[in-house]
């Protein structure tokens, strides 16, 4: 199912302009990621309870970039996609998924390259191409290329794994899980630019 809804975002027009990367605002402030639930929406004011239990309130940018998160596995992974993986290091210098998301080919580039993020304490966002795949017993371990370098990724066979697909304001609606960039304005509130959508009761694990 996943892969029809893609191949119908794939011919929206303007699908790269609505998704594309939010990482080139971080030009402009440090970007603030809210992680929780739309709990209302009071006329331009979007109430959000984040999974810290604090109640937030967002407004949308003037060009909100709004993508729907749907459920995939680990077989949609394949060489040559272009995917972000958060990913935890391990003891013995590796590295272990905690989820993987599948960009459409529109998006490819978005975010590229290795940095830290603040899903856990000490991980990290992986944003490449999966050059090569080798397949294990109990999960597979991604190759990933980009512009400053490479890396090897576990990725175990239960690990979250969802797609992006195209997004509107109509479902920005009480009860979806979300994962919002915003940037904090001079008054305080905060503005959500780059807006990620569970469908289907997904949550957007990043």
């Amino acid at each position: 199912m996943f892969r029809t809804i893609l191949a119908r975002s794939l011919g929206m027009i303007g699908l790269t302009a609505i998704l594309a990367a939010p990482m080139a605002w971080a030009q402009d402030a440090p970007p603030v990621r809210v992680r929780g639930t739309i709990e209302r929406v009071d006329g331009s004011i979007y109430v959000v309870k984040a999974r810290d239990g604090a109640e937030l309130k967002l407004t949308l940018a003037d060009n909100p970039q709004i993508a729907g998160i749907v459920k995939a596995s680990l077989s949609d992974i394949k060489q040559g996609v272009f995917v972000g993986v958060t990913a935890m290091p391990q003891a013995d210098g590796s590295m272990s998924a905690l989820e993987v998301h599948i960009f459409a080919e529109a998006m490819r580039g978005t975010g590229e390259g290795h940095y830290p993020w603040d899903l856990r304490p000490q991980s990290t966002m992986t944003n490449g191409n999966v050059e090569q795949i080798a397949t294990a017993v109990d999960g597979r371990t991604l190759t990933m290329k980009y512009k400053d370098g490479e890396k090897k990724i576990f990725v175990p066979a239960d690990t979250p794994i969802v797609a992006y697909v195209q997004g509107d304001k109509s479902d920005l609606k009480p009860g979806v899980k979300v994962f919002i960039v915003a940037a904090k304005q001079p008054d305080g509130t905060l503005q959500g630019r780059a807006w990620r959508v569970g469908r289907d009761g997904v949550t957007p694990p990043m």
